[in-house]
């Protein structure tokens, strides 16, 4: 299952919004077969791996990241595949809460094929967290945050200078992390300050390049800036207070981009949702990062640490967050925790 959940990763970024899923064929233990689904509208994980191991599947396990579909979609039902293959057993990590797919269990099991689901079924739902968001919550978008910090939690010196805290090996993970979300987002101020492109620039190209959002009450954002000088060519939404200036919210529509007028952080999630992102990265600044947390809005953070201290004047991470007592604070879980060059990735989730 390890190795199907690695292999399911390799759709990162073009099977959305699909679930990214994993397959591996074993004979004696020994796997004779793998396959991931790899593009929307191709073939399924559990196709590609049957192929491979061709008749050696017969009377094999099959190990996968997601319970088998049962419908026709793009695809045959996998239901079928197995089937027709003649597999002894089917483990799986996850049932798929997807009504329109789901009952592939059920299926496998009146033909006669062993079925086992929850085989490290924590870190498949991990992997799909943003998936199994759409599924099951239609009010808002899935909302990671990630931030590149110093070791004491800064985002920028007291010069208002970023670039860069981060390695270039974080930068361009933070490249393939954006290529699996439908928006990136980041605050006014970020967005002035630091001029983001907030575009996919690394080897992974996303099938639908990712929607750029700005949370600007205020509506100040320069047409020098590189995120309205090429609205018209990259879709770009910008949020602004309900009483912004009325000459800034013309200036950028003439630019092409779309701006919304709301009243508060929730109501532009859901006006994102229902523009059909179900998944958001957000990558500041403070004030926007800090008010998301408060309100309850962050289901996942992405902790880029780089090793290197700016003191008290720099930038914090978070501003904003009220206080809380220990005893009543969440403690979040870690889904993963490695190196990106000299830096280090904390990957936490709120439940």
């Amino acid at each position: 299952m390890t190795r199907a959940i690695e292999l399911a990763w390799r759709g990162w970024g073009r099977v959305q919004p699909n679930p990214l899923v994993g397959a591996v064929v074993l004979v004696g233990g020994d796997p004779v077969g793998e396959g991931w689904h790899a593009e929307l509208g191709g073939r399924h994980a559990e196709s590609v791996a049957l192929a491979a191991a061709g008749e050696q599947a017969r009377g094999a396990t099959v190990v996968v990241t997601l319970e088998p579909c049962a419908h026709q979609g793009k695809q045959p039902p996998c239901t079928d595949a197995l089937i027709r293959a003649g597999v002894r057993r089917v483990v799986a990590a996850l049932a798929d809460p997807n009504p329109v797919a789901a009952g592939g269990a059920a299926r496998l099991r009146e033909a006669g094929i062993e079925v086992e689901i929850g085989l490290l079924g924590d870190a498949a739902a991990a992997q799909n967290a943003a998936f199994l968001h759409r599924i099951r919550d239609a009010s808002r978008p899935f909302v990671a945050l990630k931030l590149a910090t110093t070791m004491d939690a800064k985002i920028a010196d007291a010069g208002g200078n970023s670039r860069w805290i981060s390695s270039s090996a974080a930068r361009d993970y933070v490249h393939w992390l954006r290529a699996g979300f439908d928006a990136i987002a980041v605050g006014g101020v970020t967005a002035r300050t630091d001029d983001p492109e907030l575009t996919v620039r690394g080897q992974l190209r996303p099938r639908v390049a990712p929607v750029r959002v700005v949370f600007a009450a205020d509506a100040d954002l320069p047409a020098s800036l590189a995120l309205v000088r090429t609205a018209g060519e990259l879709p770009t939404v910008v949020f602004v207070a309900e009483l912004a200036p009325s000459r800034r919210v013309e200036s950028l529509e003439a630019s092409g981009v779309e701006v919304q007028r709301v009243g508060d952080l929730q109501t532009a999630l859901a006006a994102l949702r229902a523009r059909g992102i179900a998944s958001l990265l957000v990558e500041g600044g403070g004030r926007l990062a800090g008010a998301l947390l408060a309100e309850g809005l962050v289901d996942r953070y992405y902790w880029v640490q780089s090793p290197l201290w700016l003191g008290a004047g720099g930038a914090p991470a978070m501003a904003g967050l009220p206080s809380i007592q220990l005893t009543g604070a969440d403690r979040w879980i870690v889904a993963e925790r490695r190196a990106l060059g000299q830096d280090t990735l904390l990957v936490l989730d709120r439940s």
